[in-house]
């Protein structure tokens, strides 16, 4: 017998898990308490002693498992009660003493009344915590070995498995657990020329109920690791109901699936003769339907009981855990008969061979024709199980007797007490987990590898933006590509759903950045600047489910202008800055359409739009450079509800495109309902002066004055425009590296003040301009890219 392991209680910063109680329970390791714990205790106590039952006062459960692993719990519940002057090291060695024997002796012994009320207080919870250990490790392995047994039924049954096919799609709305369970069971069925035939309900809902089980496994371990934890904590019922009463609901899914799928297994088997006798067996070991009913009927019912009869609650669980691994072991055991049960018969002619040499050649080769193509999981398990059952026929003389000694031994076998057990999990985690190494890479959706050739393109691209940005004087700035996530928590990633959040061990809430402004804003506000101009050239990251031509990481170039300057200075030089990037990207011909926010919602006020509406009509508006107005319209009437004289008004100044000061003069003839609203008369006033300066500086020749141009967002509140290409979309992009590249350009403006960001406080006074170049490979081709430029103040 193999020397059994030692586990050991009470050390400084040392923990006790479910599998260290699963172990000393059932006998499996010994038990010892650290020094360190003992000598924090007394030897003696002036407190007047008296003789007890030490059993009487520890907890009493239905079984000798549930009883010993009790004892495990409440030993190191004690142990953490070693500032009391009164608890001595008699009772935590007396209680170690008992665990390490054979069977539970009732002797007594002498306690004073502070060790006796301590055992009285920590009898309950040690006692459901006990048996939520207990049902912790038992549902973890029955978690592993329940797949494994399916995909054997699966191939028994000659099942159809399509319903393993899912696919994780990304977007954050998967059953991950589902996904999981029906990958693990394609590789275990990896190559198997039996699956895909046979339609069967209990064979297609197996990722749905184990993937049940699956998170019902988590929810107990999380929370069985903290109470088994917990020090002297008096037990909490809500703890235990919460996390047992799913996790038996998912046993009975689990448990009703596998036996229908074992009863199939049976009227499968071959032989006339093996399938009769294991009727026989099967009807009289394995747990009915009606004993799997009345299991989970009775755990519903004592739910409802008194807290301190929860000890019965958390029992009748663990009951229904045994009668649903048996069930799971007899599914592997008419599944095994299934496909290997031919050896039955094959034992039972042995005797033939020497008069009936010829035949028995014969049937071999026959046998070997017939020989079938298990998975590449699935054949190791079986060889496993026939490795355990080499030379394990004992005494039989015929077919039945040889059954009966196999079912025993699997029954052994599948047993997690059984010493071979481990090595049996432990290679079907081996199998699963070598996917990894089996599978076909692939990249995460939304994202994409840059060869060199679109890395040379990239190099050249980033080195004229830089050189730009760098000739208007500003300097570049580096952030982390993680904020924490209260920073990055605003109207634009919560809403839009855009934050990937991090498993962060340090304890605080980390995010990936969506952009690189709030960064940006963090830095400013953090080190008390007034005045910045910065770029930064980085990946940002959106948490979305991509279309066609989008991406979930990708770059941006942005440059931004924090402080106090002349008016629409920083617009003037954005604009100026962008004509200039254009250019020299040599790209082909392009027009900068340009609007102000403030006069769209004076439109939109002049129109009869109530000002609640103002956000989601521009959003409608925004569509029209890919939709008609007639389309639009529908829209507005329809979903969102404005009348039809509203829309027929919003139509004629939408249409309103041209020259800037040209259109500008017209919007500022006397008699224009514009100059009778505030906010309009403002914005014209901003874009006279931005237009002329354009004019000075003679690059207004590509900008264009559009009233249709729009942004429903809510902190667009100033100039806002696009930079769009004129003629057809294919152009060429540096004609000395690559001629099949195609560039798409869009640019939006909006006045940004930095006080907005959540959770920065910024002087009143600092507002921010900036502009925002988006890099992506659009999705039409690996040969096209998307070049967004957006610009904020």
């Amino acid at each position: 017998m193999a020397e059994l392991s030692v586990i050991t209680v009470g050390g400084k910063g040392s923990s006790l898990s479910s599998s260290s109680v699963y172990a000393v329970a059932n006998g499996l390791a010994q038990l010892r308490i650290d020094s360190s714990a003992l000598n924090r205790l007394p030897s003696s106590s002036s407190s007047p002693l008296n003789t007890h039952n030490l059993v009487s006062l520890l907890p009493s459960l239905p079984t000798i498992e549930e009883s010993r692993a009790s004892l495990v719990v409440l030993l190191s519940k004690l142990l953490s009660l070693s500032g009391s002057p009164n608890i001595r090291t008699v009772l935590p060695v007396k209680i170690a003493e008992l665990l390490n024997s054979p069977d539970l002796k009732h002797e007594s012994l002498d306690l004073n009344d502070e060790e006796a009320l301590a055992l009285e207080k920590l009898k309950l919870s040690s006692a459901l915590y006990a048996i939520c250990a207990l049902l912790d490790h038992k549902s973890a392995t029955l978690s592993t070995v329940s797949d494994a047994v399916a995909a054997i039924s699966c191939e028994a049954l000659k099942a159809d498995v399509a319903a393993f096919n899912l696919i994780d799609s990304g977007d954050g709305h998967a059953a991950k657990e589902e996904i999981g369970v029906a990958s693990d069971l394609k590789v275990l069925l990896n190559g198997s020329k039996l699956v895909g035939k046979v339609e069967i309900e209990a064979i297609s809902r197996i990722p749905k109920i184990h993937a049940s089980l699956r998170e019902q496994v988590k929810s107990v371990r999380s929370k069985t690791r903290v109470e088994l934890n917990s020090g002297g904590k008096l037990v909490c019922a809500g703890v235990v109901r919460t996390a047992l009463l799913p996790l038996a609901a998912a046993l009975w899914d689990l448990g009703d699936r596998s036996l229908s799928r074992a009863k199939m297994n049976v009227d499968g088997v071959g032989s006339e003769n093996s399938r009769s006798s294991l009727v026989a067996l099967f009807e009289q070991k394995c747990p009915s339907g009606e004993s799997l009913r009345g299991g989970f009927k009775l755990v519903s019912q004592l739910v409802f009981e008194e807290e301190e009869n929860y000890d019965n609650f958390a029992h009748e669980v663990n009951v229904l855990m045994g009668i649903v691994w048996k069930i799971v072991t007899w599914e592997a055991i008419t599944a095994f008969m299934v496909l290997e049960g031919a050896e039955l018969n094959g034992k039972k002619s042995e005797g033939s061979e020497v008069n009936g040499g010829e035949n028995v050649k014969v049937e071999k080769k026959s046998e070997k024709k017939k020989k079938v193509v298990l998975g590449k999981g699935t054949s190791v398990i079986i060889q496993l199980i026939k490795d355990r059952l080499q030379g394990k026929g004992g005494n039989a003389v015929d077919s039945l007797g040889l059954l009966g000694n196999w079912v025993e031994e699997l029954i052994s076998f599948l047993d997690p007490k059984d010493p071979e057990f481990d090595s049996l999990l432990n290679r079907v985690k081996e199998l699963v987990e070598s996917n990894e190494t089996r599978r076909l890479p692939k990249l995460p959706k939304g994202t994409r590898d840059f060869a060199k050739e679109q890395m040379a393109i990239r190099k050249k691209a980033f080195s004229i933006i830089e050189e730009v940005f760098e000739r208007h004087g500003a300097t570049t700035l580096d952030t982390p590509v993680f904020e924490l996530r209260e920073t990055l928590m605003g109207k634009y990633g919560e809403d839009s759903k855009l934050i990937y959040d991090l498993a962060d061990q340090g304890g605080e809430l980390l995010s990936l950045r969506y952009d690189l402004t709030v960064p940006f804003a963090r830095y400013v506000a953090m080190n008390g600047i007034t005045s910045f101009k910065r770029y930064q050239i980085a990946k940002v990251y959106r948490r979305d489910n991509p279309s066609k031509g989008r991406y979930r990481e990708f770059y941006q170039c942005d440059f931004d202008i924090a402080g106090q300057y002349e008016k629409m200075g920083p617009d003037f030089e954005v604009i100026k800055i962008l004509t200039e990037l254009l250019d020299e990207l040599d790209i082909g011909d392009y027009e900068i359409k340009l609007n102000h926010r403030k006069l769209l919602d004076g439109m939109l006020e002049i129109c009869g739009v109530p000002p609640e509406k103002f956000r989601t009509i521009c959003s409608s508006i925004d569509k029209l450079d890919k939709q008609s107005f007639e389309q639009i319209k529908k829209e507005m009437v329809e979903e969102k509800g404005l009348s039809v004289e509203t829309v027929d008004k919003i139509g004629t100044f939408v249409k309103e495109r041209g020259h800037p000061l040209e259109l500008l003069f017209k919007l500022k003839q006397e008699g224009s309902s514009f100059l009778e609203n505030n906010a309009s008369i403002d914005a014209l006033n901003d874009l006279e002066i931005l237009f002329k300066a354009l004019e000075k500086s003679k690059c207004i020749g590509n900008v264009t004055f559009d009233l249709s141009l729009a942004r429903g967002l809510d902190y667009y509140t100033g100039v806002i425009y696009e930079a769009v290409f004129k003629g057809g979309a294919q152009v060429k992009l540096f004609k000395c590296c690559c001629d099949f590249l195609c560039f798409h350009f869009a640019c939006y403006y909006c006045f940004y003040n930095l006080s907005y960001v959540p959770s920065l406080i910024l002087p009143s006074d600092i507002c921010c301009r900036f502009l925002k170049i988006s890099i992506q490979m659009t999705g039409a081709s690996n040969n096209e890219w998307r070049i967004v430029i957006a610009s904020s103040h």
